[in-house]
């Protein structure tokens, strides 16, 4: 039986009867099929780590993961927003292929470009990589690495704007993860950069299926009529998610190179495992916010049902994780050697602990983005990376623990300030004497 194609539809659609009831449990089930599929991703990825540091040095893990910080950080500045465009503002059937070919274009160009800058500017700030740079196949295979690793950001938006993050998990959960695991055994030769590819390869495995279930079961064509799809009417919102997007991002790059250049490779490696372990509960807030900012946008009329229903769907799944990580810590490291269990169990407990402040401030940066508040959205993500960095480099010699300290105050931080940012959104909308909110029209939707 041919599977129905993804449907778009706009905001506030009228449903009635069993479909209305369908609907009311939808952000329910967006956030389990997306948590799912962090979930997958993060039990094949913990995999992957395991046997990353049986098969390869501390030294080696070090520098290949400051290399994938990278490869994140340039795909999230490739998007200019448009992934949480994509979800904010449902193309209509007729553009949507355009919507799409446009921003694959964009997304493309920009991660490559980036990459390349990043490789040329290794000798001022990544000494220890330069390897990469001196080699024109693992240069090539790096920007490679970049640009799909953007896509699949980016086609992960397009299904979640559909309504349809089961195939997140499909593609995400099964065919990326799987294949992480896979390739590292068969790259040990390639020392350090083996790791970085089987990583880059994972991604791009990804982007492959991603684009073959938008051909097969959404009907996705290529489209190069490009102005049937303009983006200019959604600038304002792109370019603010992207501000947000990379300042959120540039600690999560600035950390392990802070370790590095402190504390040696080996310390490097282990920060980064402590932060890959603890990140699962990072990305679950990033999940329960994408199926809000998804659903209020299928219907504004629900913001603040939506908002609450989220903060309860957050906290019953983050607080007992959180709880179990912090117990469980030792164990977890222990099954990466002896070593970690030594050097990474202190930062691992502060890290979990810092993703209730990440869930946080990821629950109000979403809040402000559907109530319009860019100008704050922006506002937060400068305190986080501010406060983050900043004592991420004042306390460095004092070790790994205090890096970690950093990332909990940071986030803190940035979720308080969103936080009394959104509140008094509300409240002056409340006063009687305050003008309602304009609707937008049907060319912003």
């Amino acid at each position: 039986m041919k599977a129905p194609a993804l449907r778009y539809s706009g905001p506030a659609a009228r449903l009635s009867g069993g479909r209305r009831t369908r609907r009311q449990d939808q952000l329910t089930r967006s956030s389990f099929f997306l948590m799912a599929s962090s979930l997958a991703m993060a039990v094949l990825g913990f995999v992957f780590w395991i046997i990353v540091a049986r098969l390869y040095s501390p030294e080696q893990v070090g520098l290949a993961t400051t290399l994938i910080s990278a490869t994140e950080l340039i795909a999230f500045f490739s998007l200019f927003g448009l992934n949480s465009t994509l979800i904010r503002f449902l193309a209509p059937a007729g553009t949507r292929n355009a919507q799409i070919t446009k921003s694959v274009l964009l997304v493309t160009g920009a991660a490559a470009i980036l990459a390349s800058a990043y490789l040329f500017g290794l000798r001022w700030y990544g000494q220890d990589l330069l390897f990469v740079r001196a080699d024109l196949v693992l240069s090539a295979a790096f920007v490679a690495f970049c640009v799909f690793a953007a896509l699949n950001q980016l086609t992960d938006a397009v299904f979640i704007g559909a309504r349809k993050p089961q195939y997140n998990l499909l593609v995400d959960g099964g065919v990326q993860g799987l294949t992480k695991i896979i390739l590292p055994v068969f790259l040990v030769g390639l020392g350090s950069y083996g790791i970085v590819t089987a990583s880059g390869g994972a991604c791009a495995a990804a982007v492959l299926a991603s684009f073959f279930f938008l051909w097969r079961r959404a009907g996705f064509r290529v489209d190069l009529r490009l102005r049937r799809a303009p983006l200019l009417p959604q600038a304002g919102f792109s370019a603010a998610s992207y501000a947000f997007s990379a300042l959120t991002l540039v600690p999560i790059l600035v950390t392990p190179l802070i370790a590095l250049h402190w504390l040696g490779p080996a310390a490097a490696g282990y920060y980064f495992v402590a932060f890959q372990i603890a990140n699962l509960l990072n990305t679950l807030s990033d999940n329960v916010g994408e199926a809000l900012l998804a659903e209020v946008s299928y219907d504004e009329t629900r913001f603040a049902q939506m908002l609450k229903r989220s903060a309860v769907i957050l906290a019953a799944v983050q607080v007992p994780a959180s709880v179990v990580l912090v117990a469980a810590a030792g164990l977890v490291l222990r099954l990466f050697g002896g070593s970690y269990v030594d050097h990474a169990r202190g930062p691992l407990i502060v890290l979990t602990l810092g993703a209730l402040a990440v869930a946080l401030r990821t629950w109000a940066s979403f809040g402000l983005k559907l109530a319009g508040r860019l100008g704050h959205l922006v506002a937060s993500g400068v305190v986080l990376t501010a406060v983050t960095v900043g004592l991420a480099v004042a306390w460095a010699p004092r070790g790994l623990l205090w890096i970690g300290w950093a990332w909990l105050i940071g986030n803190l931080a940035s979720g308080v300030y969103a936080c009394l940012a959104l509140f008094a959104r509300r409240r002056n909308a409340n006063r009687p004497s305050a003008a309602p909110r304009p609707s937008p029209s049907k060319g912003d939707r």
